[in-house]
């Protein structure tokens, strides 16, 4: 049987270990999204957004293979005042969590979210849809037809704290799927934070509806867990004047791509997104990023360094369309890689699409090296080979990471790095 007749039962096979909930107000959006994946199929390595990573360990129908969640580091921001949401294996744990309530905040659980007219319909499933185009995402369809919890965040001002989502493992073959939805009304601004190892196989979904002069910051690292397997996508509308940005911190998993598409719809909006990865052995790290200018001058970043050793895999997919009319667009990306040894490799495709003339774009994507002559200079001044390698390459990293806006949590990423080094040597 050829691969085209076997995609249909493979996405069958999927979709028939999986519950589909149709009543409530998300129940056309899933119905809708369970049409959609049927038509696009799960992802192939022959996709073409696929070429570069292997998605069998993310469609499989049967249970993940299992993953043992090697416990010993401290949990990330338990020293910064946060709202604190836990999820243990994708399930929602009451105990561990704060109240869900805050100044200038609605939060509800998607789970308990049942009422037939919810603010969340107009957004659920709905930058995802719009995030399909050009580009088929099969495994965020998938996601909002089935994903069976997460949080639902309504923000009308400054919320003072960040909202902590923390992502528990215990069971070696769980299988979450989480869908988190937020809206910010014009003015507001919060602050995201999100870890921990999630599950054996973990598919996210964040989307996020940003109004007129609202600001959203995200701040994510993965990490932990030396055997996780994940998909995750973040959608983002911006309107005029709007303010996105977004940073993820990678240091340990076998499979994790994590995807961006963001759409800038209004003139004077900005999203950065920007990420760090270190990885060590079996590790294969993807990020797929589609930013979408189709306003006036409006701002996008994409900045994304990656260290790799002994055979770890990096993949950077990064675009930037301009479409007419996006006047004065001013549009970044950079991905780059050190390499540590002979074996590990770095797979990138920046591209560039602009249908605009008064335009400012540029990308770049460079794989090199330690520097052996600052390396040199280290060494002669009494610093030991290791250390001396770790302070160069956290400051290859240090131009994603300072994309990090708000200081205190800027360190904390510095100091899981600098640990998962020092850990790391030899």
């Amino acid at each position: 049987m050829s691969a085209t007749a076997e995609q249909p039962n493979a996405t069958e096979a999927r979709i028939a270990n999986l519950n589909l909930r149709s009543e409530g107000w998300s129940g056309s959006a899933r119905a809708d999204a369970v049409t959609r994946l049927r038509a696009m199929g799960l992802p192939e390595r022959r996709d073409e957004y696929w070429k570069f990573t292997r998605p069998d360990a993310l469609t499989q129908a049967d249970a993940p293979e299992a993953a043992v969640f090697h416990a010993g580091e401290a949990a990330l921001f338990a020293s910064t005042d946060t709202l604190t949401i836990v999820f243990d294996d994708g399930v929602f744990n009451p105990d561990a969590s704060d109240a869900l309530a805050m100044d200038y905040l609605s939060i509800e659980r998607l789970a308990e979210a049942d009422a037939d007219i919810h603010w969340a319909k107009g957004v659920y499933g709905v930058l995802e849809a719009r995030g399909q185009t050009p580009v088929p995402r099969p495994l965020a369809a998938l996601n909002t037809a089935f994903a069976t919890d997460g949080v639902l965040i309504h923000v009308t001002g400054k919320v003072p704290k960040p909202i902590s989502l923390v992502y528990n493992h215990s069971d070696e073959t769980s299988d979450a799927i989480l869908h988190h939805v937020i809206k910010l009304d014009a003015g507001a601004e919060l602050t995201v934070l999100e870890n921990g190892p999630a599950a054996a196989r973990f598919n996210k979904v964040m989307e996020v509806d940003i109004a007129d002069t609202a600001t959203f910051h995200h701040v994510r690292a993965q990490g932990r867990d030396h055997e996780r397997r994940a998909a995750t996508h973040l959608f983002a509308r911006l309107g005029t004047e709007s303010t996105f940005k977004s940073f993820t911190l990678t240091v340990n998993g076998r499979l994790t791509r994590n995807e961006c598409v963001i759409e800038l719809t209004g003139d004077d909006a900005i999203a950065h997104v920007a990420g760090a990865c270190v990885g060590d052995g079996d590790f294969h790290h993807d990020d797929t990023v589609f930013i979408t200018h189709d306003a006036e001058r409006c701002e996008s970043r994409q900045v994304f360094k990656k260290v790799l050793r002994n055979g770890a895999v990096g993949v950077f997919q990064g675009k930037i369309l301009v479409k007419a009319g996006a006047q004065k667009t001013d549009g970044y990306q950079i991905s780059q890689s050190l390499l540590l040894d002979g074996d590990s490799e770095f797979l990138a495709k920046p591209e560039l699409e602009i249908y605009a003339d008064d335009v400012v774009c540029s990308h770049g994507s460079t794989s090199g090296a330690i520097d052996e002559e600052a390396l040199f200079y280290l060494r002669s001044r009494g610093v030991p080979e290791a250390p001396a390698t770790d302070l160069l390459t956290l400051a290859f990293l240090a131009e994603a990471v300072e994309e990090i806006e708000d200081e205190g949590l800027r360190d904390v990423m510095v100091d899981r790095l600098e640990g998962w080094l020092e850990r790391h040597r030899g």
